[in-house]
C-alpha cells in the first residue's frame, strides 16, 4: 500500500473534525453567551530514513537528514473567551457581564457550572434561575412577591423597590466567579462550562472590582462567532480536504498505470 493514501486519509479526517468544529460555531451564531472554538493541529510520527547530523563520511556530516511525515490530526479544540458584541433587551432579568468572570450557576446534583449567558427568569418562589432548564444562580437571588421593580447595579448589587416604601431595598449580591485558564473549562452544552484541572480553582469576586467584569442590567452578551470569518475558515477546510482526495486519486492512478503497463 502506497504510504501516500495513508497519510491522504489523516488529512481527510482532520478536515472533517475540522468542519465538524466550524458548523458547531455558526450553528451557534445566535446563542447567547456563546464562545467560539477552533481545531488544532498536529502533524503525526515521522519515519527517520536519515538522522540529521549522521555521519556520511570520515568528515562530513548529514545536513537536513531524509524523514517522511504520516500526516496530521487534530488534538485539541480551544475556546475563545473574547467578549462578545452588546444586544440591549430592556428586560430586568437580563445581564450582561463586560469583561472577564462567569456566573455561577447550580446543577441538580448540587455542583457547580459557570456561564456567560445572562439570560435570567424567575421561578414560582421568586428565585432567580436560568431561563432555559431553570438551574439556580448562586449565590441565590429571591425577589420578595411585592417587589415593584428589580435593579442589579455594575458591582451586582441587588436591589428592589417595595409597594408603599420610598427607598430601595437590598436582597443580596450577585459575585462572579473566574479562572486561570478559561479556555481550560470543559463546555457542557445548555450555555454552561465546568471546572477540570486545567481551568484551575474557581476565583470568586465582585464584579467591576480586582480585574472581575461590571455587570449590565438589560443587556446581553452576544455569541463571539465572526460569521464571515467561520465562512472563509470552511472554505478553506473544503479546499484542503478537496487536494487530499486529489492525492489518493493520483495515487490510485499512478498505482493502476503500474498495475496495468508492468
Amino acid at each position: 500500500m502506497h504510504p501516500a493514501l495513508w497519510i491522504s486519509k489523516t488529512g481527510l479526517d482532520a478536515q472533517q473534525t475540522n468542519v465538524s468544529v466550524i458548523s458547531n460555531n455558526l450553528a451557534n451564531a445566535s446563542t447567547i453567551g456563546f464562545k467560539k472554538s477552533r481545531a488544532v493541529f498536529e502533524d503525526l510520527l515521522y519515519q527517520t530514513v536519515n538522522q540529521p547530523g549522521g555521519q556520511s563520511s570520515a568528515d562530513t556530516r548529514l545536513p537536513t537528514g531524509l524523514m517522511l511525515g504520516a500526516g496530521a490530526k487534530v488534538v485539541a479544540t480551544q475556546k475563545h473567551h473574547t467578549q462578545g458584541n452588546v444586544q440591549t433587551t430592556d428586560n430586568s432579568f437580563d445581564m450582561m457581564i463586560s469583561g472577564r468572570g462567569f456566573f455561577e450557576i447550580q446543577l441538580p446534583d448540587g455542583t457547580s457550572a459557570y456561564t456567560r449567558n445572562g439570560q435570567f427568569a424567575m421561578d414560582d418562589e421568586g428565585t432567580l434561575v436560568t431561563s432555559g432548564v431553570g438551574y439556580r444562580l448562586q449565590p441565590e437571588i429571591q425577589i420578595p412577591q411585592d417587589a415593584e421593580s428589580f435593579t442589579v447595579g455594575v458591582d451586582g448589587e441587588v436591589s428592589v423597590r417595595i409597594a408603599g416604601e420610598v427607598d430601595n431595598q437590598v436582597i443580596g449580591q450577585i459575585t462572579l466567579v473566574d479562572f486561570v485558564n478559561p479556555a481550560g473549562l470543559e463546555p457542557r452544552g445548555e450555555n454552561l462550562f465546568l471546572e477540570t484541572g486545567s481551568s484551575g480553582a474557581p476565583q470568586e469576586g465582585v464584579a467591576a472590582q480586582d480585574g472581575f467584569g461590571a455587570l449590565h442590567q438589560g443587556s446581553l452578551e452576544t455569541s463571539n462567532v465572526n460569521v464571515t470569518e467561520e465562512l472563509v475558515n470552511l472554505i478553506e477546510a473544503q479546499r484542503i480536504y478537496e487536494m487530499n482526495s486529489k492525492v489518493i486519486s493520483s495515487v490510485d492512478q499512478m498505482l493502476s498505470f503500474v498495475t496495468q503497463q508492468l
